[in-house]
């Protein structure tokens, strides 16, 4: 199984599920195709975003979790 950690880029949290796109747009982060965004950590967007990065981590890792 995939985990999630918060140095993971976001580009490939997306490949790894396209599904967890929802979490993203949530936070703020629309533009998920966009170079920047592709190339973030998780940690980098959390902070970019005012989002607290465990308890997004958390939701991502329980997400992939449940659909794989």
């Amino acid at each position: 199984m995939a985990k999630i950690t918060k140095d993971t880029i976001v580009g490939d949290i997306l490949d790894i599920d396209r599904t967890t796109a929802p979490y993203f747009l949530e936070i703020g982060m629309h533009c998920l195709g966009c170079p920047s965004a592709r190339g973030e950590t998780l940690e980098q967007a959390c902070a970019v975003h005012g989002v607290d990065v465990d308890a997004l981590l958390e939701k991502l890792n329980a997400h992939i979790e449940a659909n794989q």
